[in-house]
């Protein structure tokens, strides 16, 4: 069976170095530096600076998971409340029957 992980080469503050990523990592990552306007190795460099413990590779995956629970998180918090959602859930149990009917 053939490992989801790949081996990538990538250029960090002038240094060549490479790291194993998961292909949903590596996009995250790319995407993410797309919309940062920073370039792959800028990204990359900067979470190494910032990287406490562990290896580069896990540091890449823990920032590209933070970031996206972060997106997630605004996200949640403009989504309608679980009271908004039960209120019009129970007006959709009120309803009519034949209003519910799909045509």
């Amino acid at each position: 069976m053939k490992s989801p992980v790949v081996k990538r080469s990538i250029v960090v503050a002038g240094h060549k170095t490479s790291v194993s990523l998961e292909d949903a990592f590596w996009r995250g990552l790319k995407e993410i530096a797309g919309n940062k306007d920073l370039t792959l190795s800028d990204l990359v460099a900067s979470i190494d600076t910032d990287r406490r413990h562990g290896n580069l590779s896990s540091a890449i995956r823990l920032f590209v998971l933070d970031h996206y629970r972060a997106r997630s998180d605004v996200h949640f918090h403009d989504a309608p409340s679980a009271r908004d959602v039960s209120h019009e859930v129970s007006a959709i149990h009120a309803a009519p029957s034949s209003v519910l009917r799909a045509d």
